[in-house]
C-alpha cells in the first residue's frame, strides 16, 4: 500500500476562511489538523467515519469569526496515522483530550458529525469537565438494538463501508452525480482526501476494513442506549430530515426511532431537525447548519 499519510492538493495555508494545517504528535499518533485560527471561543470538530477533517471546510468558515475552530482527521482517517488499533471510544476520546491539551485548551464546544457525534459524545459523557457544549450533527444516535432485526450481522451490513471504486475520474463523476445539487471543485478537492490511489489506479478508502471493522464492534458493544443517557454537558443533536425522495422509506423511519430515543436519553438535550437535506449537511445546507449551532451555543 502507498504512503496514504501523504498532504493533499489542498491550499492548507490560513488565509481570510481558510485553515492552517499542521502535523502534531501526540503518542503514537502522528495527526493532521485543521486550525481556522483566531481569538474565538475554541471549537473541536470531529469529522465522520471514513471522512476526513476537510469535511467541515463549508461550515467552519461560516463560525470562524465567533469561533477558533480546530479539526483533525481522527487515527485510521485522512492524513493521520494508519493506527492497528485503538478505535473504542475510550481511546478515541483521549486521542481528543491529547488534542486539547496541546492546544492548551482547557473547555471546547465539540461538534461531531456522524460517527463523530458517538466520539464526541464519548469525549462529553468520560471528561465533561472539557467540554463546554455538545453538537451531534447527524450522529451520536446509531444504534443497533433499535433496528428491526437488532443483530450483530444486521448492524454491522448497515454500516458496511461505502462503495469506493473506479478511477480517480470515476470516483468524482460518481460523486458529482449524487450531489449535483450541491456539487463544487471544493467537495472534489474534500473527497480526495479521503480516499487514496492504488497502484492499480483504483481509489480506495484510507481507512482500513479492519480497521472499520474495529470501529463498527465499539458502535455495537457500546451503543448510544449506554453513552447518551451518562453525557450531562447542553446537548444539541441536528438531524437531517431526508429529501422528498426518501420520504417515509423503512430507512428513513428507523433514523426518526433512533433520533427520537436518544432526545429522550439525553438528560439535558434536544433534538433540531433541518429539513429535506442529507446525511452531510455541511455540504447541502451549511448556512442553516451553521445558524442552529451558534443559536445553540450562544444560549444562556
Amino acid at each position: 500500500m502507498p504512503n496514504v499519510n501523504r498532504p493533499n492538493s489542498l491550499n492548507e495555508s490560513a488565509g481570510p476562511n481558510g485553515p492552517a494545517a499542521s502535523v502534531i504528535t501526540l503518542g503514537e499518533l502522528d495527526v493532521h489538523c485543521l486550525d481556522w485560527g483566531g481569538t474565538g471561543k475554541p471549537m473541536l470538530a470531529l469529522h465522520g467515519l471514513a471522512s476526513s477533517g476537510h469535511w467541515y471546510r463549508r461550515l467552519a468558515p461560516l463560525l470562524s469569526d465567533d469561533y477558533r475552530i480546530i479539526a483533525p482527521d481522527q487515527r485510521g482517517h485522512g492524513a493521520t496515522t494508519q493506527a492497528a488499533s485503538g478505535y473504542d471510544w475510550q481511546t478515541m476520546a483521549e486521542d481528543a483530550l491529547r488534542l486539547l491539551d496541546h492546544f492548551g485548551i482547557e473547555r471546547a464546544a465539540v461538534l461531531g458529525h456522524s460517527w463523530g457525534g458517538h466520539v464526541a459524545s464519548n469525549l462529553a459523557m468520560r471528561f465533561p469537565e472539557r467540554v463546554s457544549r455538545l453538537v451531534m450533527i447527524d450522529g451520536g444516535f446509531q444504534d443497533g438494538g433499535l433496528l428491526p432485526n437488532p443483530t450483530w450481522e444486521a448492524f454491522r451490513q448497515r454500516l458496511a463501508p461505502r462503495l469506493v471504486a473506479g478511477t480517480r475520474a470515476e470516483y468524482l463523476d460518481r460523486l458529482e452525480e449524487n450531489l449535483s445539487f450541491c456539487w463544487g471543485d471544493d467537495l472534489a478537492d474534500i473527497a480526495l482526501t479521503m480516499v487514496y490511489e492504488g497502484a492499480d489506479g483504483q481509489m480506495r478508502d484510507k481507512l482500513r476494513p479492519e480497521n472499520h471493522a474495529q470501529v463498527l464492534a465499539t458502535m455495537w458493544t457500546e451503543p448510544p442506549s449506554v453513552v447518551l443517557p451518562q453525557v450531562k454537558v447542553p446537548t444539541l443533536a441536528v438531524a437531517a430530515g431526508p429529501r422528498a425522495d426518501r420520504v417515509n422509506s423503512e430507512f428513513s423511519r428507523q433514523r426518526e426511532v433512533m433520533v427520537a430515543a436518544a432526545e429522550a436519553a439525553l438528560l439535558n438535550g434536544r433534538v433540531h431537525w433541518i429539513p429535506d437535506t442529507i446525511h452531510d449537511i455541511g455540504y447541502h445546507k451549511p448556512g442553516e447548519l451553521a445558524a442552529v449551532i451558534r443559536e445553540f451555543l450562544t444560549e444562556d
